[in-house]
Formats: C-alpha cells, sequence, structure tokens
C-alpha cells in the first residue's frame, strides 16, 4: 500500500505512476477532496481537468469517480493547463483539481487542489486533511477487502459530465487584455509538448473561434506527448530554451515565449534571442496593471503589488515610482497567492515566473502574463530588447544552492562578513535578507531549504562586476566547512574525498536524468556518487576521477 506521506507534498501531489499514484489512489483521493473540501464549503460539483500525460485520462476519471460517490457531481473540462482549470474553478465558482505533473518525466503525475474560486488547497488549507483521509480509505480496504468507498448515505452517486471551456476561458483572457489595434509581431512560442499546445491556439490564434489578432504564431512543439521528446518542458533550465532562442533569430521574430508543461508559467526571449528575466516581466506587467486599475478608478496609493524577497530590487523600485504600494513576502506559492488576497493586491510576480493576477481570482496564469508583455511590444516601436532595458535595472546571480551540513554557522559567517562591509540593512523574513545601504548597490539573501541541507543563495548588484564580487565572497563563506568564528576570513578545514570528488559548478548544474531533480553528494558503499535528492526517485550514480556517470544502467536503486 503506497505511503502517501511521502509524494503528498506542500502545495500538491506528485508520484510515481502506478507504483505510487495510481487509479485506486486516485480514487480514494477524489472521495477525501470531496469529504474535507468539497462538502464542508457546500459545493455540489467539482470540476476537474486534466494535461497531456499517458495516464492523465484514467486518473482524473477514477479521482471523479471518488468525488462522485459521495453523491457530488463533477464537471470534466478535459485537457486543459493548469491556468484553464483556475478559470473554470473562478468562474463556475467551484472546487476543483487539476492532474498534471508539470515538467516531471512520463512516469509521473500529480493533482494541484483549489477550493472554489481557484483558493489554493495547500498542507494548512487542508491537503494534510485530504491526505490522511485518502490514507485510511487505502488502508482499511486493504484490511477489510472492501471497496474503497461507498455512496452517500442516501446512496445517491453524484453525476459526471463533460464540459469544454477552452473557449470561454480564451474569451476571458482576451477580454483583460486589448491587443486589437496593435503593431503585427512575429511570435515564436515553444510549448514543450505540453499544454501550451493546447491553449496558445486558442488565445493567441484563432483555434477557439475568436477574432484574429494581429499575431503571427511561429509554433515549436505543440504536438500534445507526455513523454516530452524534444526537450523538459521546463524553461527554467537554460538548455531547455535553446531551441526558442535558436528559432527566434532565425525566424527574425519579435519576442519568444516558453511555456512550462501545464503551461502555467511562461518565459520570454526578446528580439536577440536573449532571456527576460521574470523579475522585468513581473515590472513590466505591475507596471500595466497599475495602470488599469488606475483607469478602472482606484486610487494610485492603494494599489498593491506583491513580490517575494528575491525578486529584483527594481520591481518594488518601479512600483513605488509609479505611486503605488509594493508588498514583500516569502518565497513559495501559498505565501504569495494567500499576500495577494489578504493586501487585494491587483498583481503579483515571482523569479519563478509564475504570476499572479487579482482578475483572475489571485491565481497565477502565465498565458496572461504573455498577453500583457505582447500588448506592450505590440503598442511601442522598440524592439523587446529596448522595452525590456527599462526593468533590467540590475545584475542578479540567480539562485545557487550549497550542501551546507552547519547551515546557521554558515549563514552567520556570511552575516559578520557583511557587516564589515559598511552599513547594511538586515531583515529575516524570509531567512536572511542583507542590504548594503553605500554605494555601490547590494544585496543577498540566503534561505534554508526545508527539506534539504541546502542553503541557497540569490545576490543582486548595481553592476556585474560587483554582483560577481558579493557572489564570490558570499559563497567561499557559505562553503567552508570550518565552524563559524569572529574572524570571517578564517581558513576553511578541508572538504572531504567526497565532496572534492566533483567540481562545485558542475555540482550546481547537474540533475538527474531519471526525474531531472537536483543531486546531493554522498559516500556511497564502492565510493563517491551523486545521489538524488527526490525520496520517489533516489537513484545513485557513481562518480569516477571526479566525472559523474548519469547513465540509468549504472545507476544504484535506492535501498
Amino acid at each position: 500500500m503506497p505511503d502517501l506521506t511521502q509524494f503528498v507534498k506542500a502545495y500538491d501531489v506528485r508520484g510515481v505512476v502506478p507504483a505510487q499514484l495510481n487509479t485506486t489512489v486516485a480514487r480514494a483521493l477524489g472521495r477525501a477532496f470531496a469529504e474535507i473540501v468539497a462538502l464542508p464549503d457546500g459545493a455540489a460539483t467539482v470540476v476537474v481537468g486534466y494535461d497531456m500525460r499517458p495516464s492523465s485520462p484514467e486518473l482524473s476519471a477514477a479521482f471523479a469517480d471518488g468525488v462522485a460517490e459521495t453523491g457530488i457531481d463533477v464537471i470534466i473540462i478535459g485537457l486543459a493547463s493548469t491556468d484553464q482549470l483556475y478559470y473554470a474553478s473562478g468562474a463556475l465558482d467551484l472546487p476543483g483539481a487539476m492532474f498534471t505533473a508539470s515538467h516531471n518525466p512520463a512516469q509521473y503525475n500529480g493533482i494541484k487542489m483549489c477550493r472554489a474560486g481557484a483558493r489554493p488547497v495547500g498542507q494548512d488549507t487542508g491537503l494534510a486533511q485530504v491526505r490522511d483521509l485518502a490514507q485510511t480509505l487505502l488502508n482499511n480496504a486493504a484490511t477489510d477487502g472492501a471497496a474503497v468507498a461507498a455512496t452517500d448515505a442516501a446512496g445517491r452517486l453524484g453525476a459526471v459530465t463533460h464540459r469544454d471551456v477552452l473557449a470561454d476561458y480564451a474569451a476571458f483572457l482576451r477580454s483583460l487584455v486589448d491587443l486589437s489595434g496593435n503593431r503585427r509581431l512575429r511570435v515564436v512560442v515553444d510549448a514543450g509538448n505540453g499544454m501550451g499546445g493546447h491553449t496558445v491556439p486558442a488565445v493567441l490564434e484563432t483555434g477557439a473561434g475568436l477574432a484574429e489578432l494581429p499575431l503571427e504564431v511561429i509554433p515549436l512543439y505543440f504536438e500534445l506527448d507526455g513523454t516530452f521528446p524534444n526537450h523538459e518542458a521546463n524553461p527554467l533550465e537554460p538548455e531547455n530554451l535553446r531551441d526558442l532562442q535558436r528559432a527566434v533569430v532565425e525566424q527574425g521574430a519579435d519576442i519568444g515565449l516558453a511555456f512550462d508543461g501545464d503551461a502555467d508559467r511562461c518565459f520570454v526571449v526578446d528580439e536577440r534571442g536573449e532571456p527576460v528575466s521574470p523579475s522585468a516581466i513581473t515590472a513590466l506587467v505591475a507596471a500595466r496593471e497599475i495602470a488599469r486599475a488606475v483607469a478602472g478608478g482606484d486610487d494610485v496609493s492603494q494599489v498593491r503589488i506583491v513580490h517575494n524577497v528575491i525578486t529584483s530590487l527594481a520591481v518594488p523600485e518601479i512600483v513605488t515610482e509609479l505611486g503605488a504600494v509594493p508588498v514583500r513576502t516569502r518565497v513559495g506559492h501559498s505565501f504569495i497567492k494567500a499576500e495577494m488576497a489578504s493586501a487585494a493586491a491587483v498583481f503579483g510576480g515571482e523569479h519563478s515566473a509564475h504570476y499572479y493576477f487579482r482578475d483572475f481570482w489571485f491565481a497565477d496564469t502565465g498565458m496572461l502574463a504573455a498577453l500583457h508583455v505582447l500588448a506592450a511590444l505590440g503598442e511601442s516601436d522598440a524592439p523587446l530588447s529596448v522595452l525590456g532595458a527599462a526593468y533590467e535595472r540590475y545584475a542578479a546571480s540567480g539562485e545557487i544552492n550549497s550542501t551546507v551540513a552547519d547551515r546557521e554557522a554558515a549563514t552567520t559567517r556570511a552575516l559578520e562578513w557583511a557587516r564589515a562591509q559598511g552599513p547594511v540593512e538586515i531583515d529575516t523574513l524570509d531567512g536572511t535578507t542583507v542590504r548594503h545601504l553605500g554605494e555601490p548597490m547590494w544585496w543577498f539573501n540566503v534561505r534554508a531549504s526545508n527539506t534539504e541541507p541546502l542553503l541557497r543563495l540569490n545576490v543582486e548588484a548595481a553592476d556585474a562586476a560587483t554582483m560577481a564580487s558579493i557572489r564570490d565572497c558570499v559563497l567561499g563563506l557559505l562553503r567552508q566547512s570550518a565552524p563559524a568564528v569572529p574572524d570571517a576570513a578564517a581558513a576553511p578545514a578541508q572538504p572531504s574525498e567526497e565532496a572534492a570528488s566533483l567540481e562545485p559548478w558542475l555540482r550546481e548544474i547537474l540533475r538527474c536524468p531519471a526525474c531531472r531533480e537536483p543531486l546531493r553528494d554522498e559516500a556511497g558503499p564502492a565510493g563517491p556518487e551523486l545521489v538524488c535528492t527526490s525520496p520517489e526517485c533516489g537513484l545513485a550514480y557513481p562518480i569516477e576521477g571526479g566525472i559523474p556517470v548519469l547513465l540509468a544502467d549504472l545507476a544504484r536503486k535506492p535501498v
């Protein structure tokens, strides 16, 4: 019997099919979702969508059966992006479940759950209870041989019906951003064989029967294929943007868009094929949403924009310059969504290219962010490289992970060094953020992982040289093996043979070939090896002569 605690995560369900997530488990989760979320909220119907993975149709059908066994009706919207499911939940005011594992390999699947109005369900808002009830149902069925669930007390089964909301979703997004009078743009879109291949033709073209927009869309990998034959559908990894970058330049396009597997995130490249940072997109869209709110009658001094602690400093600067109020929050979907709702913010953006909108039920939608970028570009005579430069004020390191035994001591070393550099401002909203108050401007944030012995570092500075200098100094301090001492320049202890077996730069970029999760150093039975950090995978790969051998047939299975 699967242990649901192994794959019911903080914000969603994500496990290997069928070893962890199968039709029996999906049915139990459906029953539990209905009893924990839908019934107490007074919902008579639940909406369910699914992505292009081979396992998604049968898993979503089993989940629907579990819901129906409580007497609640189910509307299956079929193939959908995650934000299309959020649209259905918001527009129909129904709780919902989306079957997707985003960019994870084909052997994975998962479930994102929400309450009516696309309000998220996480560990602290019902997911833990859903998990526990589903586990009880599964355990009871295994013990007495009974069905996982029976009908409701009145013996009624809910009805399961199908409804296509794609055209309604596309029309709703278009109603929020007008492109009709703009100059014509050539747009390369890389769907990565994910759900962008389903939604882009409906929203940006005429696939949903809507009017033609001033866009020439050049498709890359629009065929829905959950095996991801061309590249991983995760644009956050630079190698997955290369085909898009090349196509934009070769086609003489004005812009390139890349969507992840469930098409809830959107990444942008300019006409030169250069990536535009999610922080710059956050600032650009924030400016447009502020203007839209003011045009709708809002007092600009009451308009709020949410960003997390590692978003570029340019975002709150630009928001403040426009007269609105920046609201800073911790990293993570649950924190930014909660802050969006409590602050009634019009927009929120993250470094991970998740973009949240008040007028989309405070949920995230990469497609709406893409429409804003296309509108801004179409309204301007300037190329995107020039338009985006106004929002790319500083040089950033990106997030760098370090395996650290004593995270508190490592953070203390970095903090003591920073204090010695002149006046600094320190806050602990999420990890430790240090901002240099003199010239040149720089700041860094160090956060501990909740699940691994990792410290995550982000650095930003006024220029690239300063950023690199601060990055290298702080990384050196974090990665020292010596205990914390007042003198941050104290000589570090020598690293172990295991730690020295792999160059640090190589360790940072490698991912498990099986599941694309990060790897960590460990001492294996036959010598140094890299072990996948995902508990569902756990494969271990040997290191020979400082080179990892990332071949499946040589991987050691988890014990």
